[in-house]
């Protein structure tokens, strides 16, 4: 039995990680340990469901890796890109949801608003999964954190440093990493840092869990001794207008050799992809021994699959 939850509950989302008790994080951990080591088992328990992909955005990994995960589950996904769905423009997003309600068993979306994830949420009377939005990234958190266990086991020590732009990435991290116990440091470019409301909320974890977060404006003071560097790209997703100017912002937050001999000697690095060498990270850091980056992303696969079994309930 892999059901995470003891009784048939309601209609429930996975919008962000915050979403999830530390409880259930942990158990969505030990399933997706279960799925990876064992990929024939529940191969068909979504037999029969249909699962949609509502893409405001393009996307390589969390597409391919939702399309196979459901395929490996046994069951269908349809693929509703932009030209098909245009929330809130070519049809209201109350419509689609309750629309797509009707066809399907669950919806992953991938916006550019927040608001967006929480609206579908609201009206659709099947799980809505958040593939990424502008405020959260909790499949790639996920995919983290349980990178982060596969390589230091259930070590409490970790310390986590994230070096880059405080975005939706950066969040969701945080987030999860606190509800593990794991440290975790921040450090952006003054006027780049994580929303004070996802700092405010990781606060609160923090204090149930017993870990420590630093907010800095110092690469250096955040990497000190930590055994995780993780960065991102200074230009996410729908900012290329902004290209240069607030790259700018960003000298001295590449993670390169230099920065990374402040860190524990056997730290490893990550990236959620896709990367610019040159850019947030040197080519010798991202394709050097310490990178688990490809790893990072086969995990995208196996928690997706945790996720999926977990808001539909099987057993």
């Amino acid at each position: 039995m892999y059901n995470i939850r003891k009784t048939k509950l309601m209609k429930r989302d996975f919008p962000s990680i915050q979403s999830l008790s530390n409880k259930e994080l942990e158990s969505l951990l030990t399933l997706t340990k279960t799925l990876k080591t064992n990929r024939k088992k529940y191969g068909q328990d979504l037999k029969g469901k249909t699962i949609g992909l509502v893409f405001q955005k393009p996307s390589n990994r969390t597409r391919v890796s939702f399309e196979v995960a459901i395929w490996q589950l046994g069951g269908n996904c349809i693929y509703l890109g932009p030209d098909e769905i245009n929330l809130g423009k070519r049809e209201t997003t109350h419509d689609v949801a309750k629309t797509l309600s009707r066809y399907l068993d669950a919806i992953v979306a991938r916006t550019f608003t927040h608001g967006d994830i929480v609206e579908l949420g609201k009206h659709a009377s099947v799980p809505v999964i958040n593939g990424l939005s502008d405020l959260a990234h909790p499949c790639q958190a996920l995919a983290d954190v349980f990178s982060i266990r596969e390589k230091f086991g259930k070590q409490k020590n970790i310390t986590v440093a994230y070096v880059g732009d405080g975005n939706n990435v950066c969040h969701s991290l945080m987030l999860a990493c606190v509800k593990l116990g794991y440290n975790i440091h921040i450090a952006s470019p003054k006027g780049f840092e994580p929303k004070d409301s996802v700092v405010q909320l990781t606060q609160k974890s923090a204090h149930a869990t017993g870990a420590k977060i630093l907010i800095t404006n110092s690469p250096q003071e955040a990497v000190q001794g930590a055994q995780v560097i993780y960065s991102d790209v200074f230009i996410s997703m729908g900012e290329e207008t902004q290209g240069a100017a607030k790259a700018n912002q960003f000298t001295g937050f590449q993670v390169n050799s230099g920065l990374a001999k402040l860190a524990d000697k056997n730290y490893i690095y990550m990236h959620c992809l896709p990367a610019h060498r040159g850019e947030e990270v040197t080519a010798d850091i991202i394709d050097g021994p310490h990178s688990i980056v490809f790893d990072q992303a086969e995990n995208r696969l196996h928690v997706q699959k945790a996720v999926l079994l977990f808001l539909l309930n099987k057993k």
